[in-house]
């Protein structure tokens, strides 16, 4: 029996007489193997990069808005418009077991704003302290409201970062002033700067956060608007199993306070970012499944070049294969031989595509890339199942090359013309 290291020696001699026709095989995997990284890292960044936006906005919340009924409930007209009231989350909470997070939101735009430094026209938005956590309002400084300032009505602020470039120049923040329309609010936070690519009424770093009780006091609705009413609810779900039940939950709830039929979509209209979340998932699981199996077609072609190119060896080392057996090789040993040079040349290009593809990946990791891209991210998954693949190649392309070696008769190789 031949030694493995001799056979490796050999097998890797033979490839070198042949180089162009091994380096154009090689090429046919690698290729595969770079196709598929560089395909599944790209759809994994985009999957991250587009969780990222959507947390930065708000984690698995719906938005309900209220609009104008559809359907005709009891004696009351379709066509009526509906507005929510500061009160109606309360009732809901009792109602939508479902739902993790009820709570109003109000804001009022263009709101002259004014501080030692300097002044604007910014939005002012009102809503408990949840608030924080379902739109993703991270503490750079300071704090942000809490229960207590909410139930008194304090006139504290939380500003976003943009805000505090605008308004302090530079200057500390925290337990300064703000005169909005007038009134004066002392400032316990700051937000931290944040990406976001979604809003319903601007970006978060643009705005004034204050207490809901203290923003419905001091900056109600003006006539002919009810001062009671509000601009919107947040919700979120116990769960994404769950979220459909709280949604129908909410509609109910606010079809028995406001008069219309639970099932009325337009009077009470819901943007549901879970819903999206779910239908994006679905788009990129397709696109990756897509893309993985165009870099495994593509890695299967190179297998069969590599099977063509061993069975063109064998026709062309016809003569050589009978006088090795002649002499007293057997089959095994002529098996062996050529299912190592085929393995060799998998497992070469299997490498060279590895290190390929995961070095272009680095490189596009080191540019500018858009915010909703989270970079080429290869996991130990593509990694794991590209080495299986191209195990699985490398295999499949060298055993019947091998076996058509091992099964040459040394009478009839002896009798061969190379091209006859």
């Amino acid at each position: 029996m031949i030694p493995a290291g001799e056979l490796i020696t050999g097998a890797l001699r033979t490839l070198w007489e042949h180089k162009v026709r091994t380096g154009l095989t090689m090429f046919g995997i690698s290729w595969g193997i770079v196709s598929f990284i560089l395909m599944n890292a790209a759809g994994e960044g985009l999957r991250v990069g587009q969780v990222r936006q959507r947390e930065n906005f708000g984690k698995d919340i719906m938005i309900v808005f209220a609009g104008r009924t559809s359907l005709q409930a009891g004696g009351a007209r379709a066509g009526r418009p509906v507005r929510w009231r500061d009160t109606d989350y309360l009732s809901i909470r009792q109602e939508a077991s479902a739902c993790r997070e009820v709570i109003p939101e109000f804001g009022r735009s263009g709101m002259p704003v004014r501080s030692r430094y300097n002044n604007g026209s910014l939005m002012v938005t009102g809503s408990l302290p949840p608030f924080a956590s379902i739109r993703s309002l991270s503490i750079a400084e300071g704090r942000f409201y809490n229960d207590e300032d909410d139930a008194a009505a304090r006139r504290v602020a939380f500003i976003g970062s943009d805000v505090r470039r605008q308004l302090f120049s530079g200057q500390p923040a925290v337990g300064e002033t703000l005169h909005i329309a007038g009134v004066p609010y002392t400032v316990v936070g700051v937000m931290r700067e944040k990406g976001q690519n979604s809003s319903y009424d601007g970006k978060d770093v643009s705005k004034i956060f204050i207490p809901f009780h203290a923003v419905m006091r001091d900056f109600p609705q003006k006539p002919p608007g009810n001062p009671r009413d509000i601009d919107r609810l947040l919700v979120t779900p116990v769960s994404w199993e769950e979220h459909e039940r709280c949604k129908f939950q909410v509609r109910r709830a606010l079809g028995r306070l406001h008069g219309f039929d639970p099932n009325d979509k337009e009077a009470a209209g819901i943007w549901d970012t879970v819903e999206d979340a779910k239908a994006f998932v679905r788009i990129i699981d397709g696109m990756q499944y897509f893309l993985g199996a165009v870099g495994v077609a593509t890695l299967f072609l190179g297998g069969i070049g590599v099977m063509n190119v061993m069975l063109v060896a064998v026709r062309e080392r016809t003569v050589e294969i009978g006088v090795r057996k002649a002499v007293g090789a057997t089959a095994g040993a002529i098996r062996r031989q050529f299912f190592t040079e085929a393995l060799l040349i998998a497992g070469l290009s299997g490498l060279l595509g590895l290190g390929s593809g995961l070095g272009i990946c680095f490189f596009l990791n080191q540019l500018r890339l858009p915010q909703f891209f989270a970079g080429m991210l290869v996991s130990w998954k593509t990694a794991l199942i590209s080495t299986g693949m191209l195990g699985a190649v490398a295999v499949l392309s060298a055993l019947y090359p091998a076996s058509r070696a091992a099964t040459v008769e040394p009478i009839e190789a002896l009798r061969f013309e190379p091209g006859g």
